[in-house]
């Protein structure tokens, strides 16, 4: 992709955002857009692939902060009509009205706008080269990373998991190996750019580099391309993935895998696969940092003469003894019985005791807990309130 196609380019039309979105934004708006329109979702679907690959290609450049800034930077200086690479736009030739210094902006010993080495400073940043002296179409380009998403139950997420994950997402051309062109051929040295990826374009009394068009900065020519890519190297194909789940993964952690993301280009080493885990909430325990969590109800008796109660943990069942005395709501500890860390050692089981209350009662219970009440008339559950209450 040249220059020019990538500054016209609206990625944050692509996303749906406003230039002013925070990064939250962005990246909740991408993984709307690529749940809807990904090719598993869609199969035989050739508008929405070749959507998913512009959404995807919008924040490869807005997800990443650094490229973001870069952008923004390239939309106002180049945008509107003004200076674009390959002319002068909206500026005339050797133009120096209102102060404007076309030595500061192109580099040069001065600081350019966009900030260092100027407007090749800029570019080179934006399209995989620093400073004018790099040759772009040889100069090894990191792949993309790529987020997607698992669902594990609790259990898994607590004691960790193998599971598969397909993925349909660009990966490098079986067919040509990365080449672009068919079997049994190669691509030739770009004879406009000599192979360089860059071509120098002079206005005026000025000289610039901007990526060479007919190789499109790669510095290379594919006359006959590769079936399956169409000459770009990379094809969207789907894959089975097996990832390991570590034990005590959060919901909504990330785990990377190294090297799984999208194929570099020119010899560029792959980027990363990014995994986001979501875990399904367990219907009986909680958890708080690698502590399990667990409420038990119980009922006034077992807490007024203390009991052993038998509660579950997720390797079979403990017994837990309650002191006569207990209040509803105390907080008690079963060691070694939640999560374990990193280091090896194991979190603790919180069980919260809650005093049940029977919605109906037979005459026989009715009368005990009348006679209870009778027997236990002098004493008064609240007497902070009661004296409050005294008071006034």
């Amino acid at each position: 992709m040249s220059a020019r196609d990538w500054i016209d380019k609206d990625f944050y039309r692509e996303l749906g955002v406003s230039s002013s979105a925070s990064d939250a934004d962005i990246k909740k708006a991408y993984r709307k857009l690529a749940r809807e329109l990904h090719p598993d979702a869609n199969p035989g679907n050739d508008q929405a692939e070749t959507r998913f690959k512009a959404v995807s290609e919008a924040y490869g450049v807005l997800g990443d902060p650094e490229k973001r800034k870069q952008y923004d930077e390239a939309r106002r200086l180049f945008g509107s009509g003004g200076f674009r690479p390959g002319g002068f736009g909206g500026f005339g030739s050797g133009n120096t009205s209102g102060g404007f210094d076309f030595s500061d902006l192109f580099g040069g010993q001065h600081a350019g706008a966009a900030g260092g080495g100027g407007i090749s400073d800029l570019l080179g940043n934006l399209f995989g080269r620093r400073g004018g002296t790099t040759t772009a179409g040889n100069r090894p380009r990191r792949g993309a990373d790529v987020e997607t998403e698992v669902r594990i139950d609790f259990v898994e997420a607590v004691k960790g998991a193998t599971v598969p994950l397909r993925l349909s997402s660009p990966s490098t051309c079986d067919t040509c190996k990365g080449s672009g062109a068919k079997p049994g051929t190669t691509p030739r040295t770009c004879p406009t750019c000599a192979g360089a990826g860059l071509v120098s374009r002079s206005q005026g009394a000025f000289a610039f580099s901007e990526p060479c068009r007919d190789c499109r900065g790669t510095g290379r020519i594919v006359d006959d391309p590769c079936p399956e890519c169409g000459g770009d190297g990379v094809s969207t194909k789907s894959r089975t993935l097996t990832v390991r789940i570590p034990a005590g993964v959060d919901d909504d952690q990330r785990i990377r895998l190294a090297g799984q993301g999208e194929p570099g280009s020119a010899g560029g080493h792959a980027g990363d696969l990014y995994v986001r885990v979501h875990v399904t909430p367990h219907p009986v325990f909680g958890r708080s940092g690698n502590d399990l969590t667990l409420k038990v109800p119980v009922t006034f008796t077992e807490l007024a003469l203390g009991t052993t109660l038998e509660v579950p943990t997720l390797d079979g069942k403990v017994a837990l003894r309650v002191p006569p005395g207990t209040a509803s709501g105390r907080v008690l500890r079963v060691r070694g019985k939640g999560i374990v860390r990193k280091d090896g050692q194991a979190g603790d089981l919180l069980v919260t005791l809650q005093v049940a209350v029977p919605a109906k009662l037979d005459d026989a219970a009715r009368s005990a807990l009348e006679a209870y009440a009778a027997a236990t008339n002098s004493q008064d559950p609240r007497p902070e309130l009661t004296a409050m209450l005294e008071k006034r």
